[in-house]
């Protein structure tokens, strides 16, 4: 009787979660399809109405309209590709040249190179200076890039290996540092680190957002989620997320938050209320759809991804499988 009573507890608490889990509504709606080869970060240009991904030496450019898809900016181990100037340009990190390269959204044409510091990966925008801060990966330093004239301004040495970063209009910018575990606060226009927050209970954070409302960092981390209180570095929550995220996704109108896992190939939902996040599902996505770009005007979400094989040499990369990449669109 009380093994029956059990069963029966156990059945009602999972059909409670698995009807939690598929609130949220979102799924795969689409998947457009793209040219062999590997990538890093995507982003949705709203003035140009479509998606940019960094794959491989060139921008892979999705018409939202069409979806045809073209490529530009030729270059090497290309990682971020950021509209900026209202979308006239596209600043795009090349980490083979250590330069960051500024292309005419309209013609194409390369307009103007800065050199960055080592290893030039993610972008951000800070909108009370008005400049570009550029990750440096391998060089541990922040550059700051005047995008109005083309030239960098001031490096801020912040040491490790940097990733995402996210600022919070009032000038201040926060900085994750994979090897090290924390995210470090940096003031832009004084051009200094102002202080660092430890993570513990996150491996390796990659994407970053913050949640204006609550002001609240929100840092993906491989195998969890880090709630973070933006002014003094105490770590709210740990939330448990899928393996293998390298980026993350804030809808404020919506306050939710998407942590995509690529090693789980799935997709966290975190809602958030009062400064807290609740899990609310976990999309199936795909293998390999780490990186994740929100259009606010529409809700979707948009993932890259491809098919591995095994690697080429014993302990190497896997292969990619060709005619395998595409771009997941979520939505609901």
């Amino acid at each position: 009787m009380t093994v029956l009573r059990s069963a029966a507890c156990c059945l009602a608490a999972l059909a409670v979660t698995s009807a939690a889990q598929a609130a949220s509504g979102y799924h795969v709606i689409d998947r457009i399809a793209g040219p062999d080869g590997r990538w890093d970060y995507v982003r949705v240009d709203p003035t140009n109405n479509r998606v940019l991904v960094t794959h491989g030496g060139n921008v892979m450019a999705i018409d939202l309209t069409t979806k045809a898809v073209s490529s530009f900016g030729p270059g090497q181990i290309l990682h971020d590709a950021m509209p900026v100037n209202g979308g006239s340009e596209v600043l795009v990190t090349n980490g083979g040249t250590a330069t960051a390269v500024f292309i005419n959204a309209k013609s194409l044409a390369p307009v103007a190179t800065v050199e960055t510091g080592k290893g030039p990966d993610a972008a951000a925008f800070d909108s009370k200076t008005g400049l570009v801060l550029v990750m440096d990966h391998a060089g541990g330093q922040v550059t700051l890039v005047d995008p109005k004239t083309h030239k960098a301004v001031g490096t801020i040495d912040v040491g490790g290996d940097l990733e995402a970063a996210a600022t919070d209009g009032s000038g201040k910018a926060f900085v994750n540092v994979e090897d090290k575990n924390e995210i470090v606060a940096i003031d832009v226009a004084q051009k200094k680190v102002l202080a660092r927050y430890p993570l513990p209970g996150c491996e390796g954070p990659t994407g970053l957002a913050y949640n204006a409302a609550d002001k609240v960092l929100i840092a993906a981390c491989d195998g969890a989620t880090v709630v973070v209180d933006a002014k003094s570095g105490k770590v709210i929550q740990t939330l448990p997320t899928g393996k293998g995220a390298d980026g993350i996704a804030f809808d404020p109108k919506q306050k939710l938050a998407f942590v995509p896992a690529g090693r789980a190939g799935t997709l966290s939902v975190i809602s958030f209320a009062g400064g807290k996040g609740t899990i609310i599902d976990t999309v199936p996505t795909q293998v390999g759809a780490r990186t994740i770009a929100l259009d606010e005007r529409t809700g979707r979400l948009y993932l890259p991804t491809a098919k591995f094989g095994a690697p080429a040499t014993p302990g190497g990369r896997p292969t990619l499988e060709p005619g395998s990449f595409q771009v997941l669109v979520v939505g609901k």
